[in-house]
């Protein structure tokens, strides 16, 4: 698993910085996550979602979520609990954390709540298509992120470890990169050991 952690992390860092690289990174990382589906849910605590729920505060009620690197849908089905009347899509790049996430779906969601697999790089949503994208341990793609979020959206990236998680970004990086492409009123959460992060397109 270190060594795990350490690729994510080197990759991370590399594709922050520059995002044509991912080509490279994208299938062993698909790889790495599709070896690590079966006992995923092993590794994350309660801490997984408390910053996440302290940015989540005072958000204004969504109609269309995205949970992008939704994994085994644990964050998706949160979001759907905590938005009853919200439709939620997750996507993750590997098939079998999206299978996973799919066997969890009960009958009373599947109306509202469903998982594809794709690529955050290059997603198949239309432009302002949704109203709330959270990202949890997941590599933003700013000019996606900027492209799918609607007008007055809200964008939440969370870490469940904070800076000491593998895939993280730190906050002066995401405001640059975000401000650059639309972003604003950018707030910082912790929950210890968890962060969140979040922004309002304007």
């Amino acid at each position: 698993m270190i060594d795990a952690q350490r690729f994510a992390r080197f990759v991370t860092d590399t594709v922050v910085r520059r995002p044509l690289l991912w080509r490279v990174f994208r299938g062993p990382l698909r790889g790495m996550f599709d070896r690590l589906a079966p006992t995923w849910e092993t590794r994350i605590g309660p801490h997984h979602l408390w910053a996440l729920d302290l940015a989540l505060e005072g958000v204004p009620t969504p109609d269309r979520i995205l949970d992008l690197g939704t994994g085994t849908g644990v964050v998706a089905l949160a979001l759907a609990e905590r938005y009853p009347e919200a439709e939620v899509v997750g996507i993750d790049l590997s098939p079998a954390m999206v299978e996973e996430a799919r066997l969890k779906l009960s009958l009373e969601l599947a109306g509202r709540v469903g998982f594809e697999v794709g690529d955050a790089s290059a997603l198949a949503c239309p432009d302002d298509e949704f109203d709330l994208v959270v990202l949890s341990n997941m590599i933003p793609f700013a000019d996606e992120l900027a492209r799918v979020t609607a007008p007055g959206g809200t964008l939440v990236l969370s870490f469940s470890r904070g800076a000491e998680t593998p895939i993280y970004v730190a906050p002066e990086l995401l405001r640059r990169e975000l401000g650059s492409r639309g972003f604003a009123e950018f707030a910082e959460f912790s929950a210890d050991p968890a962060t969140a992060f979040r922004a309002k397109r304007g």
